[in-house]
């Protein structure tokens, strides 16, 4: 599966009470499908998933799913502290249909975890997992930063194909970057453009069209229908990629593209995906003034709205471009006046 550009990290919407809503999360997602994002992250930090029960977790990748255009790159978050139930998650996501598994690195045993025993964790997940896996370190959370050397050598694994680095170091992307850039090339697929092609994407094209009823039949009274012709196979072709780098910091998106990365996973681009989008793509057209100037601007909001305000902040932001964000789920607290008032100023030219 090919990682890159820009995914969103989701926000998942809650009722006043609590609860969650899964008509909004439908909406948003239906929304952000619209734009010119490569994909989506369900269930990372920015998705609450800590504070939902695996019951919940299967409602929200499910309905997420359901609600995603067949051309996105979908990834779930999985990452659970054992392996039996990372693999049950992961599992439930192979049969929605999602291109890859994010695994963040289990923290409640840290001090009783040494590196053979991260090693063996995600070996196992690996050898297991129905979906390529996707490491997720975000130390600012779990106080654990994954080792570069353990990095390059899960990256040996066949099913191991990225890592989703949130450490907001440009040079330790750069070092993953260069620790792992001997391993050995994949074949993925991808569209005649050299994008992402989804499990869906190719789902899609094999569907029938539609039904319908002979003449012949509506002649005899018949109600049976009969299947259209199947549509044609979409055009695919081939690409070798490495082991592939997602940086989670938007304040450092394009110095991390700079040092290698392919993509990002960002938290602003659940509130922003356009602005996150532009560094992005002008990056790729090769217009450095350009992306740097949408990287300054980007960074003047993302650092307060997701680095200190967090997930209220972000969803907070969402309201201001048209997505449902509401509350955090408690004990996490929604904003202040004051703080709304903030946002609403570092957003004010970042509509999307």
């Amino acid at each position: 599966m090919l990682l890159e550009g820009i995914f969103p990290a989701l926000t998942t919407p809650f009722y006043p009470d609590g609860q969650i809503y899964l008509r909004k999360l439908e909406q948003n997602v239906a929304r952000y499908s619209l734009t010119s994002v490569a994909g989506f992250v369900v269930l990372g930090s920015t998705g609450e998933a800590v504070m939902l029960s695996d019951e919940e977790s299967r409602e929200v990748l499910h309905t997420a799913r359901q609600a995603t255009a067949a051309e996105k790159v979908l990834l779930a978050g999985v990452g659970r502290e054992s392996v039996a139930e990372t693999l049950r998650l992961a599992e439930f996501a192979a049969k929605e249909q999602y291109d890859a598994v994010l695994v963040r690195t289990p923290n409640f045993y840290e001090p009783l975890m040494p590196e053979a025993a991260m090693l063996n964790y995600y070996r196992l997940i690996a050898d297991r997992s129905p979906l390529p896996v996707v490491i997720y370190s975000i130390p600012k959370f779990t106080h654990y930063d994954i080792p570069v050397s353990l990095v390059a050598e899960l990256a040996n694994h066949p099913n191991i194909i990225g890592i989703k680095d949130s450490s907001g170091s440009v040079e330790r992307v750069r070092a993953v970057v260069s620790a792992t850039s001997e391993v050995r090339k994949r074949t993925v697929t991808v569209t005649p453009i050299f994008e992402a092609v989804t499990a869906r994407m190719l789902a899609v094209g094999e569907e029938v069209s539609g039904s319908f009823v002979s003449a012949e039949q509506l002649g005899q009274g018949s109600t049976v229908l009969a299947a259209a012709p199947p549509r044609a196979r979409m055009a695919t072709r081939t690409r070798e990629v490495g082991f592939q780098v997602l940086s989670g910091a938007a304040e450092t998106t394009l110095e991390s593209l700079q040092a290698g990365s392919s993509g990002a996973v960002l938290a602003m681009g659940a509130c922003a995906p356009q602005s996150c989008q532009e560094i992005y793509t002008a990056w790729k057209d090769r217009d450095p003034v350009l992306a740097l100037g949408k990287q300054e601007r980007l960074s003047v909001a993302s650092g307060r709205v997701a680095g200190t305000l967090g997930i209220a902040g972000v969803k907070y932001a969402c309201e201001l471009n048209g997505y449902y964000g509401g509350r955090p789920r408690l004990p996490l607290l929604p904003l202040t006046a004051a703080e709304k008032a903030e946002v609403e100023v570092l957003m004010a030219d970042m509509r999307s």
